[in-house]
């Protein structure tokens, strides 16, 4: 039967990032539990990526599937538009407002990351013109981040090989260079400068045409980049000296992953909107949606009507997916889950830097329970290992194990692969460390 599947998915699926080499032998999952996956052949893998940095909870809870058919049982579908709604969206609504920061107020819910983020720059231009200042119109984005690709988020993310065949990008975005302390050049503060970066280009395109920075707290996609203290503090001075919104792309870093409930709270700073997705369901169903402050839900409130929130999507606030997301909460608050991403993920990190005396292992970096080994050719000239990556992801799934490769050609040409870890909160100690066991002896053997 898995060999029909499998031959039925060339002739008919389209997959994301589809290369038909890559999916001549796809594996077939059919089962997961916790930290583990199943496929058709019998085999099993260690999970290294919770699905796609969303599974925080882990595979297979019950609970999930019991809030889903409930649900189902009782309000499969409702609209959401203006003038309608359901209480699932309206729990959780309040619920990530009163996890979120102090100054977030009102929730749009979407399906997803990219959608999420496609909506903040449109409450970002529809606050500006709501203000009489219609010619606020730009984004400012960092290099190596990564924020979707849909058409305005793929243009606002900044990974040449995902812009390759799908040009020219939506005008008005424009990107700068990341806190990306390992590669930064010269001996400055990363975080100063990298920040004074964003200021340059609010200057040189003029603070009147700029509508907002977007920024993920820790990089992901882009080679997990955790920026110095000093980066999100003076971003945010930098916003409100030039009056431009602020939007945290926590779509990774949201609930949990970094052993906080959201990621800037590590720098103790919120933002002005706030992207979203991921871990609200810890990927069961899809979900998405955009927090926004008490300023920017103050000015939707008061529109008049022929300026009202002209944004919509059939699927926004969609009652079994809001439920699920409840559950999943309660999850994390109940078993404690975010506070063990973050003792775990110190835990595994410790571990991983053991791997630092192998010769192909330029740094160790990460927080809470999100991780990355940038591989380099030579430690002491950090000159970029490119096609190592991919050797080192194929023995390791060999040994059990899946995670995510950033590779060179991703990128920016400046940095080499770099692998990429989260698995579950939820994963045992014993699972993580074999784990770093199996990368170990996957780059050994890729040298």
């Amino acid at each position: 039967m898995s060999d029909v599947l499998v031959a039925a998915d060339r002739r008919h699926v389209i997959h994301p990032l589809h290369f038909a080499a890559e999916n001549a032998n796809p594996k077939l999952f059919v089962s997961a539990q916790g930290s583990i996956l199943r496929t058709a052949d019998g085999r099993e893998y260690i999970d290294g990526l919770s699905g796609l940095w969303n599974v925080n909870i882990g595979h297979g809870r019950k609970e999930l599937a019991a809030a889903a058919a409930t649900q189902i049982e009782t309000l499969d579908y409702a609209s959401a538009y203006s003038g309608f709604s359901n209480e699932p969206a309206i729990r959780l609504a309040e619920k990530i407002v009163s996890l979120a920061y102090d100054t977030m107020s009102g929730v749009y819910f979407t399906t997803g990351g990219a959608e999420s983020n496609e909506s903040a720059f449109k409450f970002a231009r529809y606050y500006w013109k709501r203000l009489g200042q219609p010619d606020k119109v730009k984004f400012i984005s960092r290099r190596y981040g990564y924020h979707g690709v849909t058409m305005a988020a793929l243009s606002a993310t900044s990974l040449p090989g995902y812009h390759k065949m799908f040009g020219p990008m939506v005008p008005e975005f424009l990107q700068v260079a990341p806190p990306y302390p390992y590669r930064w050049p010269g001996n400055g503060d990363a975080g100063i400068e990298a920040a004074d970066a964003v200021e340059a280009a609010i200057i040189a395109e003029g603070a009147g045409t700029v509508a907002a920075v977007i920024a993920e707290p820790v990089m992901g996609s882009g080679g997990v980049i955790v920026p110095p203290a000093t980066y999100w503090p003076r971003l945010r001075q930098i916003c409100d000296r030039h009056g431009v919104l602020l939007i945290a792309d926590e779509v990774i870093t949201g609930f949990g992953r970094t052993g906080q409930w959201f990621g800037l709270s590590h720098w103790g700073v919120q933002p002005d909107l706030m992207s979203f997705a991921k871990g609200v369901t810890s990927g069961y169903l899809p979900l998405g949606g955009v927090i926004v402050s008490k300023a920017i839900h103050d000015v939707i409130l008061d529109a008049p009507a022929d300026e009202k929130f002209m944004h919509a999507a059939t699927y926004s606030g969609h009652p079994v997916c809001c439920a699920v997301a409840l559950a999943n909460i309660a999850i994390l608050e109940n078993e404690g889950l975010v506070e063990r991403a973050r003792v775990q993920g110190d835990r595994f990190r410790a571990a991983l830097e053991t791997l630092s005396v192998l010769p192909a292992v330029g740094e160790v970096r990460g927080i809470g329970m999100l991780a990355a080994i940038e591989l380099v050719e030579d430690k002491g000239s950090k000159t970029p290992a490119k096609g190592l990556g991919a050797r080192v992801v194929a023995q390791a799934a060999e040994r059990g194990l899946l995670f995510r490769l950033r590779g060179a050609s991703d990128g920016p040409p400046a940095s080499g692969d770099t692998l990429c870890f989260a698995p579950p909160f939820s994963t045992p100690e014993a699972t993580l460390d074999r784990i770093v066991q199996i990368v170990g002896e996957s780059i050994q053997a890729a040298m």
